[in-house]
């Protein structure tokens, strides 16, 4: 296979960390501001599938258990997570978890443009223009099954399905008193805020849509760099090294 620079796939990884508040290697957590590490702790991930799946995929991409880790972002996928849907097309297009597919890896970084997230268009562009006229009709064929399933028409719906039961569960004092300043007991963080877990931004679908184009709509994360074709063996688990964006903005 031939040797990509990392530079993509290392980016969406630590965006995804930023998302779910997970540690990076060094151990020092890496946080967004539009969401906080406690409610991660406070069990936010178990009514939000696209969230907990991702993050169940980096923690198998940081134990190197690759093909693990390409399922449970197929599980995320399945609740219009566009993250991870980008990370599929990367692994696919590098053959890390799974057979190198340069064809499907389009298809799921379509999938992932969807929304016209900048980044995620680039590098669906990109992949186009890499391929060779078989590839592209065998990617308009990946392209049209992956959309029938993992498309924003059929894939929205079952993460509103869950937001919604889940914001119906919030019932009797968890919501009574959000607006009386109670605190949530976070073990090993603290106290939070209630008015902060119940957020309408995370609960309600609409919300919930806005506040996840607004993180990711302009997020720039870099290029890839295709280098010389060397051989790797079939056994080797080495991940593409994960480089620095700074100074390689598009």
């Amino acid at each position: 296979m031939s040797h990509v620079s990392g530079r993509l796939f290392g980016a969406l990884l630590l965006a995804g960390l930023a998302l779910t508040g997970h540690a990076t290697n060094n151990g020092q957590k890496r946080t967004d501001p539009t969401i906080d590490p406690k409610l991660v702790a406070a069990g936010f991930l178990d009514a939000h599938p696209d969230l907990l799946y991702r993050s169940r995929g980096l923690d198998r991409y940081g134990e190197r258990k690759y093909a693990e880790a390409f399922q449970q972002f197929q599980r995320a996928a399945l609740y219009s997570d566009k993250p991870s849907q980008a990370i599929l097309g990367e692994m696919l297009w590098i053959g890390l978890g799974a057979p190198r597919d340069r064809a499907t890896a389009f298809a799921w970084m379509d999938l992932a443009a969807e929304r016209g997230y900048r980044s995620f268009v680039a590098k669906r562009d990109l992949y186009w223009s890499e391929l060779g006229d078989e590839e592209r009709q065998l990617a308009e064929q990946q392209r049209a099954v992956l959309f029938a399933k993992y498309g924003d028409a059929f894939a929205e719906p079952r993460l509103e399905a869950i937001l919604r039961r889940e914001r119906l569960g919030l019932t009797g004092s968890r919501v009574g008193f959000t607006g009386n300043n109670v605190k949530i007991l976070v073990p090993g963080l603290g106290m939070m805020d209630s008015t902060q877990f119940y957020d309408k931004k995370y609960w309600d679908p609409k919300e919930y849509r806005a506040w996840q184009d607004e993180i990711w709509m302009d997020v720039r994360i870099g290029r890839v760099d295709v280098g010389a074709v060397e051989q790797v063996h079939a056994d080797q688990k080495e991940p593409p090294e994960a480089e620095s964006t700074e100074g390689n903005k598009d």
